[in-house]
Parts: C-alpha cells; sequence; structure tokens
C-alpha cells in the first residue's frame, strides 16, 4: 500500500506542475499576443504618421505653387497698373498742354476781337461781323510759330515722383 499512495502523491504532483506548465504557457502564449498585437499597432501608427508626414509635404508644395502663382499675378497686375499709371501720366500732360494751347489761342482771338472786332466783337445777328480781309499777324502762319511746337512727354519724365 505504501507503493500505491507513494503513486498516487507522485501523481498530484505531476498534475500540479502540469498545470502550472500550461498556465505558464498560457501566460507566455498571451504575452507573445501582446507583444504581436503591440507591434502591429505601432507599425500601423507609424504608418499613419508617415501618411500624415506626406500629406503635409505635399500641401507645402501644393500652397507653394499656389503662392508663386499668386506672386506671379500680382507682379504682372503691378506691371500693367505701372504702364497705366505711365500712360495716364502723359496723357495728363498732353491735356495739360493742349489746354494752354487752347487758352492761348482764345487770347489770341480775344486780342483780335478787341483790337479789330474781326471775328464779330460789334453786334450780334450783323451780317457784317466777320470780316473778309486778311489780317497779316493772324492769317500769317510765321508769325504764330511758336504755338505750331508739338506736345512731347515720355514715361521718364514722370518716374520722379
Amino acid at each position: 500500500m505504501a507503493s500505491s499512495s507513494g503513486t498516487s502523491s507522485g501523481s498530484s504532483l505531476l498534475q500540479n506542475s502540469g498545470s502550472e506548465e500550461d498556465l505558464q504557457a498560457l501566460m507566455d502564449q498571451r504575452k507573445r499576443k501582446r507583444m504581436i498585437s503591440n507591434r502591429e499597432s505601432a507599425r500601423r501608427s507609424r504608418m499613419r504618421k508617415q501618411k500624415h508626414l506626406d500629406d503635409l509635404v505635399a500641401q507645402v508644395a501644393q500652397l507653394r505653387k499656389e503662392n508663386n502663382q499668386i506672386i506671379q499675378s500680382v507682379n504682372t497686375t503691378t506691371q500693367h497698373y505701372m504702364n497705366i499709371e505711365t500712360e495716364n501720366s502723359i496723357l495728363r500732360a498732353q491735356a495739360s498742354e493742349l489746354s494752354h494751347r487752347l487758352q492761348a489761342l482764345n487770347d489770341i482771338i480775344n486780342f483780335l476781337n478787341a483790337n479789330t472786332g474781326v471775328l464779330g466783337a460789334s453786334g450780334v445777328g450783323d451780317s457784317s461781323t466777320f470780316s473778309t480781309e486778311p489780317i497779316d499777324s493772324f492769317m500769317n502762319p510765321w508769325s504764330l510759330s511758336y504755338l505750331n511746337q508739338p506736345i512731347t512727354a515720355t514715361a521718364d519724365i514722370f518716374n520722379q515722383y
């Protein structure tokens, strides 16, 4: 009987150590699964991070391209503005010159009217208002040569402002 009781206690020892080994194996298996899961999760996280970084790099490139297009558009518009502003300055100078010429011609007409009565200074409705006699100083183009000066204006005159 002694031998039977010895085998019975030995068998319970085997069972206990077997379940401890099974428990240890189960824990090791869970630990390995957790490690594999953590590695996979870290890999996915790195991939998401890399994709986000790639998206940001692409967005930066796109924004730089748009920024360069806007800068080019602004430069072109500024150049057009400067050209138009120069042209406007020339036109203003020409208009001023023409205004002065018109005033000078009106002054000459007023002077001639006051001195000779050629262009209707005498009366309204009078058919003899306009004289058909030529007036030497008025009809002679050489005497009024200062009025036949060409209008000249260039863009570089106005760049000093």
